[in-house]
């Protein structure tokens, strides 16, 4: 079968497609032919050993995927050969088959186009945990959301409002702001050309947001801290800007707020039966058309390094997904 496959730690220029084997399956495991596979930046960070899991080299990326069951290893009575499934991999996804746990699959809703059952699944599960969890989001709160075009953006703002929050989009550019308000933002800051913290006063009125979804860091991580009222939550999710923030430990203090931690990948190993819990529900919110994930590039597998690329450069409006 071919893969994508990471031979050398280093840019996505480096990535090389090859023929591998299929895996053999281990008991409990299933073999999956892969339909599409979500493209995140956690790939960015992984090819060039900076990420939390470090596979020995070769590896294949990938973290998440959509496809049909081909064969499943002794044991397995959850899915069975010609089931549709959701998977959450960690890497192996940009392949034409991976094998997976079998208590890592999730049927695929009826109807649901796999290129978007392949990419919704850490973006949205990171933001049900964030918001729901993490943050213990109540309806009527203010929800700042950075980076907000991204995939995980666009995620926290649909998550937030299917909660009953308020939802305010922070992005860089006129374009990636409609693409917030089409997935129902209430108020939109441009940072690019705004002001972050005047725009956060008049909007809330000087009380501050209650909670802030970061996964970007960097300089507009102290800011946005500033902004918060009292008892607030501030979520960190990510670094994409690539630098990681070093805020005053006095604010917290002030703000009578807190910091929290958000690890999807962590908590669906650690916590195994609240993931499952949370990949139900986001599937219910989808049938629902709570949630309606959104797909801007679509490629193949000898394009995969391109749009890590793409996405490591912040332009990818929603999600980026591979078609092997």
């Amino acid at each position: 079968m071919k893969a994508v496959r990471c031979i050398q730690h280093g840019g996505p220029q480096l990535l090389v497609v090859e023929d591998i084997p299929v895996p053999q399956l281990k008991a409990g495991e299933v073999l999956v032919t892969v339909k599409a596979a979500g493209v995140n930046f956690p790939d960015g960070l992984i090819i060039q050993n900076k990420y939390q899991f470090k596979p020995e080299l070769p590896f294949t990326p990938g973290g998440e995927l959509a496809g049909v069951v081909s064969a499943v290893g002794a044991g397995v009575t959850r899915v069975k050969v010609g089931d549709a499934v959701i998977g959450f991999t960690g890497w192996g996804a940009f392949a034409e088959q991976a094998v997976l746990p079998a208590d890592s699959l999730i049927p695929m809703p009826a109807g649901m186009p796999f290129e978007i059952a392949g990419s919704f699944l850490m973006t949205y599960g990171t933001s049900l945990h964030a918001l729901r969890d993490r943050a213990q989001l109540k309806a009527g709160e203010t929800v700042l959301v950075l980076g907000a075009a991204g995939g995980i953006g666009i995620a926290a703002i649909e998550i937030a409002k299917a909660l009953g929050a308020k939802v305010i989009a922070a992005a860089s550019s006129a374009e990636k702001l409609k693409a917030c308000r089409d997935r129902g933002a209430d108020e939109t800051i441009d940072y690019s050309t705004e002001d972050l913290r005047k725009r956060l006063k008049a909007i809330t009125g000087g009380r501050g947001v209650d909670v802030v979804c970061d996964p970007v860091g960097g300089r507009y991580t102290e800011l946005a801290l500033r902004s918060m009222a009292w008892r607030g939550r501030f979520l960190v999710v990510g670094f994409a800007d690539g630098e990681i923030a070093r805020p005053p430990l006095n604010l917290p203090l002030l703000k009578g707020c807190a910091v929290v931690g958000v690890f999807w990948g962590d908590f669906v190993k650690r916590e195994p039966l609240a993931a499952q819990r949370d990949l139900a529900d986001l599937t219910q919110f989808y049938i629902d058309k709570r949630i309606t994930p959104m797909v801007s590039l679509r490629c193949s597998l000898p394009e995969a390094g391109n749009a890590i690329e793409a996405l490591m450069r912040r332009q990818v409006v929603g999600k980026a997904v591979v078609l092997p």
